[in-house]
């Protein structure tokens, strides 16, 4: 899709959730370069000031950013507040908590609040910015979420259920908005050479790949799919894993994966 029609399309405005760095940075930086103005949303100012300044000295356009914890209650007045008279067209949901360990060794506590980041941020965001685009009649909706979500995760067990709740929204809203001139895609990614991944996992996993990869590699299949898994090694695992092997046996290679993952 050429840069008008992708401005056409889902332009004049961008919001991206959970934008600081990594996967969320790329998007911002992929959504910059295509002519998006962008409003950036996370909870770290600094971190979030930073990635903002960056894409101001390489693109020409307007970039707002919104210091706010997406797991809290007032995230649908916050941004509503900040796009208020603004034509956003495209919304990207990226942020997460991912609780690491023995599910019965993390505090209650903790894990809901990645229920409450990782479900209620993205299903308000759809909510929020997806009636106006219907009301347009062109728009779309990115909600990241993770290879995870096929399979049961041990030891990340919750996280891996909030992303499965991501991907059978996006998949329900693609078919259901689609009609209404919205494109709705789950990006399912696989592992991603970002801050957080690296701080887990400094040895890597198979099937490593950049975040401007996978950003690319969602950009070409919104508006074609309702979910998509980027990187060829990945989508030779999750077929392998969801198709080939018994589902007790994928679930068991899960759990040796990440059994050794270093709690939060």
């Amino acid at each position: 899709m050429s840069e008008e029609s992708f401005l056409g399309r889902y332009g004049p405005w961008a919001v991206v959730a959970g934008a600081s760095e990594g996967l969320g940075a790329a998007w911002a930086e992929a959504l910059a370069a295509r002519g998006l103005n962008l409003v950036l949303l996370a909870r770290r100012r600094e971190v979030l000031e930073a990635t903002a300044s960056s894409i101001r000295s390489r693109h020409s356009v307007e970039v707002r950013t919104v210091p706010v914890d997406l797991a809290s209650p007032g995230f649908a007045s916050v941004l509503e507040r900040v796009t208020e008279g603004l034509e956003v067209g495209l919304g990207v949901f990226n942020a997460a908590h991912a609780p690491r360990g023995e599910f019965l060794d993390l505090t209650l506590e903790d894990q809901l609040r990645s229920v409450d980041l990782n479900c209620r941020g993205p299903l308000t965001m759809a909510h929020a910015l997806g009636r106006p685009m219907a009301t347009r009649g062109r728009g779309g909706l990115v909600l990241m979420s993770s290879l995870t979500a096929f399979n049961g995760s041990p030891f990340i067990s919750t996280y891996g259920a909030t992303k499965a709740f991501n991907l059978v929204l996006a998949e329900g809203l693609w078919f259901e908005l689609r009609r209404r001139g919205v494109d709705v895609l789950a990006c399912a990614a696989g592992a991603t050479r970002t801050p957080g991944f690296v701080r887990a996992s400094p040895d890597g996993e198979p099937g490593l790949i950049e975040p401007a990869q996978v950003v690319e590699e969602a950009l070409a299949q919104l508006g074609r799919s309702g979910v998509m898994i980027p990187g060829r090694f990945n989508r030779f695992a999750s077929f392998l894993m969801r198709r080939i092997l018994p589902r007790r046996t994928a679930v068991g290679i899960l759990g040796n994966r990440t059994r050794n993952l270093p709690p939060t």
